[in-house]
């Protein structure tokens, strides 16, 4: 593949990583990690915003098992989107601007919804089945509000 085939590739499962979160397909999800066969027990890594560090596919898989069951809605718009390939490992950085929804209230309605926005860096192996998700590391972006006064120097 030509350098450019490979990012559009990469840019393409990090798309699809987003959006098989946004539909809560665990199934598919699992399917975009690294096989424990290719990365080891511990190889894959992910770090969601407030957590502390997962390793190995079992336990990443289950955060994204319980992050889905108790999301109602979530939508992600990435922006600030880069990938760089290098060999058979891919980088990708982005700013995921999230929206999502609590569980729903007693009358059936959505609950409240919360924006929140986060650095992501995303690291790809190429595999026979394509580009696969090796690791995950969310960072909360710290805004500032406007209630503060300005320091005074």
């Amino acid at each position: 593949m030509s350098p450019r085939s490979d990012i559009e590739a990469v840019e393409r499962a990090n798309t699809a990583f987003y959006e098989t979160l946004e539909r809560g397909d665990f199934e598919e999800l699992s399917e975009l990690w690294l096989s424990a066969t290719v990365a080891g027990d511990t190889g894959i890594s992910c770090v969601h915003p407030g957590w502390p560090v997962l390793s190995g596919r079992g336990e990443v898989l289950r955060s994204y098992a319980l992050i889905m069951a108790n999301t109602e809605y979530i939508q992600f718009f990435l922006t600030d989107v880069k990938a760089v390939v290098l060999g058979d490992t891919a980088l990708v950085t982005c700013t995921e601007n999230i929206l999502s929804g609590g569980p729903a209230e007693e009358s059936g309605e959505l609950g409240p919804l919360v924006g929140q926005l986060v650095v992501a860096t995303n690291v790809f192996r190429r595999t026979s089945e394509g580009w696969r998700l090796w690791s995950h590391h969310g960072s909360p972006v710290l805004t500032e509000s406007g209630d503060e006064e300005p320091d005074a120097a």
